[in-house]
């Protein structure tokens, strides 16, 4: 079964063909470092991290760039505030943004370019662009000229008469004095304002617009036309679109063949906002004692294109099916002697899981795939027909679907405390004895504790609540 991805550039769901044979290479935004990233933001870099693994999974080379976006409007709008200078406070925020990549177990980029490492590059694509008569200048500030570019539009499907804000209110950014309303800042001039945030170049002192960064650094470690771009949906307009007119008009070539876009994240059916109170990031919901894996299994459990509605109910339900996984994991790991080696069981399981992700990233399929091998296997573990070899054979297709989607892996293991098996075995002597409201009571101080004690066929199984 081929690869599909829903292109948003054609509406439809393509088979993927990549520009080389065997190599993949994508892009996709990164974050603005001025505060940590909240839930949205990493849903859409969850949703990146599955697409990555997907192609990875399906044997493609993947250079895959996503970029740091540390010179920007609200970045010097809060060093004006905090009295940080810039490189103190994009730091402190980049350093946060990897932070809680390694804490959702999300791949690392090959490359990470920051923005005020390329100011000379984007200074060359805006000559490029000013000796095609693709600019003009207002009081020090260039501007895109969009009348140039005819094939504006094509990615949004925007109705050009009915141009509107976009992009969270980004374009408001890019709205000085302008020709015409649908024209944007590639430079902009240097303000007061703008403290010690600027550069002298031989196009004006100041700094670049946003949209001309991802231009850049795209083109600069995956060459002119790529393979992938990916953002969040409100980035289609008018960021991607912008990027996509700068790029073509500069280079004269096809800048990207495949735009994937997520959708919008909601709390508890609400979009997310100040007023209410309702915007997490990943430290809140970490802090409030939940489990890193089971907030990247709430918030890729949902397909990227669909709307997901993040509730507290719903992690507390990510969590109790990671714990489904890992205690599977614990009866395979005791599985000893011989019986069914489940082959044909497992490679059902990995065809389901594949085909579904392969129809553009099918994520709940592919989650379905695997609980229904778990159902399967969990009836002969119950009947004790199961093999030490079957048992090695599902545990290693775990880890395999494990490197695609990160969810099924074994947790790090910890030494079980003493005093924690030393009660396990008074509780076995007092059941021996018919002592039950001794061994009830062993039972309960352990739950306080946050230990979860099983009687199994094969004895007491205790772990960690």
């Amino acid at each position: 079964m081929p690869i599909r991805y829903h292109n948003t550039l054609t509406r439809t769901k393509e088979v993927f063909t990549p520009l080389s044979p065997g190599e993949v290479r994508m892009y996709t935004c990164g974050p603005t470092v001025y505060n940590f990233a909240h839930i949205g933001n990493l849903r859409t870099f969850l949703f990146e991290d599955l697409l990555r693994r997907h192609l990875k999974y399906r044997g493609f080379k993947v250079t895959h760039v996503m970029n740091l976006t540390d010179v920007e409007d609200k970045i010097i709008r809060t060093c004006r505030e905090t009295g940080e200078s810039l490189k103190a406070l994009t730091g402190r925020y980049t350093q946060a943004f990897f932070e809680d990549l390694d804490t959702l177990g999300i791949e690392r980029a090959e490359h990470y370019p920051a923005a005020t490492d390329h100011i000379a590059e984007m200074v060359d694509i805006i000559k490029t662009l000013r000796e095609k008569g693709c600019t003009y200048e207002v009081d020090g500030s260039i501007y895109f000229r969009l009348s140039t570019f005819p094939h504006y539009g094509q990615l949004s499907k925007f109705d050009m008469q009915q141009l509107q804000t976009g992009a969270s209110g980004r374009v408001d950014s890019d709205e000085y004095e302008t020709e015409d309303a649908r024209d944007f800042a590639l430079w902009k001039a240097y303000d007061e304002d703008d403290g010690a945030v600027f550069w002298e170049t031989e196009i004006g002192k100041g700094r670049p617009g946003w949209h001309i960064e991802c231009s850049c650094m795209s083109m600069k470690y995956l060459g002119e036309t790529f393979d992938i771009h990916c953002g969040g949906i409100d980035n289609m307009f008018p960021h991607h679109e912008n990027e996509i007119a700068q790029s073509e008009a500069a280079t004269g070539k096809p800048f990207v063949r495949y735009w994937l876009h997520s959708a919008h994240l909601f709390v508890e059916g609400k979009k997310m906002s100040k007023s209410l109170g309702n915007i997490y990031t990943l430290r809140d919901l970490v802090e409030k004692g939940h489990d890193p894996k089971a907030i990247r299994w709430a918030l890729i459990q949902t397909h990227y294109r669909q709307p997901s509605n993040f509730t507290f109910d719903g992690l507390e339900a990510a969590g109790e099916a990671l714990r489904r996984i890992r205690d599977f994991r614990i009866r395979l790991e005791e599985v000893r002697g011989e019986g069914s080696d489940i082959e044909q069981e497992a490679a059902n399981c990995e065809l389901a899981f594949g085909e579904a992700l392969d129809d553009d990233l099918n994520i709940s399929g592919a989650i379905a795939a695997v609980f229904d091998f778990v159902r399967e296997v969990n009836r002969i573990l119950d009947k004790h027909e199961l093999g030490a070899g079957g048992a090695q054979r599902a545990l290693a297709l775990l880890d395999r679907l494990d490197r695609v989607t990160g969810l099924f892996a074994a947790p790090a293991k910890a030494e079980t405390p003493a005093w924690v098996l030393d009660l396990v075995k008074e509780r076995q002597q007092a059941r021996r004895d018919k002592d039950f409201k001794r061994a009830d009571a062993i039972r309960g101080e352990l739950t306080e504790k946050g230990w979860i004690l099983e009687d199994t066929a094969d004895g007491p199984r205790v772990k960690p609540a």
